[in-house]
């Protein structure tokens, strides 16, 4: 089992650099095909409402600038992901706003990149709360990666948060082409309780099913009077891990996000990249 093609977002961003890279590392791993995305900013709903003639709108003035702008991104990621050694990659430009394109494309790749908001980059305007409408729209999993630091390994040293819901499932599932290939993995347990759904050893039945994958496991059960997502953040530093895989918890509702707090908490203040599956 491993990643085939991964996805990865392309923009203007002063973070697609190290996004990028982080992507084409991952890929070149698994020998896995990458894909740039770049988006033009029009939603794909504009084209499809035949009451709108495009030619005669306000938009026709910026069309040009808008494809340059894609075109450019695509050229820049073509050339991170080379120099970080992606065996072969793919340029794409996608008619629509990047949040919506992603989680279509999303269908046909393994994984998904992108970057943690950061409301400080001149180019955040346009893709504010992307990672979070990806995570609960996309069918695959989602690794964002941190705006601030750069990360020359993901996946060596992983905590895996795990409370036996569906969401943590996937996720774990989904990572399992990176557990695989980690030094040390640690499943976290934060405060089990005999009414949770983790049967009598809290963490046993998932570390079982992971080492039959053949990933090296360690089991942490953890008390804490503090917000669970700080705690996995501060447990995450202490062991030095390089990638956090949790469950992304919450619902979709037209194009508004509603989350947990474990999710909200990982997402605004995230050290290292943390994938997500919903």
């Amino acid at each position: 089992m491993s990643y085939k093609t991964i996805l990865v977002h392309a923009d203007q961003s002063r973070h697609a650099a190290e996004r990028i890279r982080v992507a084409a590392r991952l890929a070149q791993a698994d020998g896995a095909h990458l894909v740039g995305a770049a988006m033009t900013g029009i939603s794909r709903y504009l084209y499809q409402d035949g009451n709108i003639d495009l030619a005669r709108s306000v938009v026709a003035m910026h069309m040009d600038a808008l494809y340059q702008r894609a075109s450019d991104s695509l050229a820049h990621f073509e050339e991170v992901a080379k120099a970080a050694g992606a065996l072969t990659c793919e340029r794409r430009l996608v008619d629509d706003d990047s949040a919506g394109a992603l989680a279509m494309q999303s269908r046909y790749a393994d994984l998904v990149v992108v970057s943690q908001d950061d409301r400080t980059d001149p180019s955040a305007h346009l893709s504010l709360r992307l990672p979070e409408y990806v995570v609960l729209n996309s069918a695959r999993p989602v690794l964002v990666v941190p705006y601030a630091g750069s990360f020359e390994t993901v996946g060596e040293n992983v905590l895996v948060a795990w409370d036996a819901s569906m969401e943590a499932t996937r996720a774990v599932t989904n990572a399992i082409p990176l557990l695989k290939r980690a030094r040390h993995v640690t499943i976290a347990v934060f405060n089990p309780s005999p009414f949770d759904e983790h049967g009598e050893q809290p963490g046993a039945d998932i570390a079982l099913y992971l080492a039959r994958h053949g990933v090296n496991i360690e089991v942490s059960l953890q008390q804490t009077g503090i917000d669970v997502g700080n705690a996995l953040l501060s447990m995450a530093a202490d062991r030095s891990c390089d990638l956090i895989v949790m469950g992304g918890y919450g619902h979709a509702r037209l194009r508004e996000m509603l989350l947990g707090g474990v999710t909200e908490t990982l997402l605004r203040t995230m050290t290292v990249p943390v994938l997500m599956s919903h």
